[in-house]
């Protein structure tokens, strides 16, 4: 199984709509995605996502599309109402840990100053939890740290998942057993960025995903 993160084209923000370079950069990555033997399309429910998603699946109407609710762009802000460092904004908390030397691949980081009390750091916990679910849904189990393959054939199937950064990262993270903050500190994904994640196709195997791409943007070019 191949899972293919694209993060959605140049946005603006205030209206949850792509720009017009946006679209052409939709337009491209839909142009790079089709040799991909894709099977299945998922999106955000937000709409910069979905324009994007939109892009890909009016050349594919064949392939079917669903909306994966938990995969939102995540979220900042004190849960309580007390103030948090630089507003819990996830990037800047992660820049500001790395300037004070501060261990981003600490496996407690959700205990930390900067996401202890942060709406980010709930968000990321409630994709941890759901992205397992779609993975199984896929034929993929979670054992301990890894996934066994349910699948009965070896076929290499393919699906799409049109989404955001920050959601990618925490997908990303759960999946590969990291630490957002890590994943967060360590990936940037620009505009239409393709990423793949792989996991072994052999049934009944047990395996962690292998990192078959990472942000390519070479449809930009």
């Amino acid at each position: 199984m191949r899972i293919i993160f694209v993060r959605h084209g140049e946005p603006d923000y205030q209206k949850d709509c792509l720009t017009p370079e946006g679209h052409i950069q939709a337009e491209a990555v839909a142009k790079r995605l089709a040799n991909e033997k894709i099977e299945g399309i998922y999106s955000s429910p937000m709409g910069r996502a979905r324009m994007t998603m939109q892009k890909f699946a009016d050349q594919h109407p064949d392939l079917p599309v669903k909306i994966l609710d938990f995969m939102h762009e995540i979220n900042w802000g004190s849960t309580s109402g007390k103030e948090i460092p630089l507003e819990g904004h996830p990037w800047n908390c992660v820049n500001e840990m790395v300037s004070r030397g501060i261990n981003i691949c600490d496996s407690d980081w959700k205990n930390g100053p900067y996401f202890y009390g942060n709406t980010a750091t709930e968000n990321v916990e409630d994709i941890a939890k759901e992205i397992d679910g779609w993975l199984l849904s896929l034929g993929y189990s979670r054992e301990g740290f890894y996934y066994r393959n349910l699948l009965k054939d070896d076929e290499q199937h393919t699906v799409v998942l049109f989404c955001h950064g920050g959601s990618s990262c925490a997908a990303i993270a759960h999946m590969m057993n990291l630490p957002f903050t890590f994943t967060c500190a360590a990936i940037h994904m620009p505009f239409t960025a393709v990423t793949i994640l792989r996991l072994d196709k052999n049934p009944d195997s047990l395996c962690t995903p292998v990192l078959e791409q990472l942000s390519d943007i070479r449809h930009l070019s």
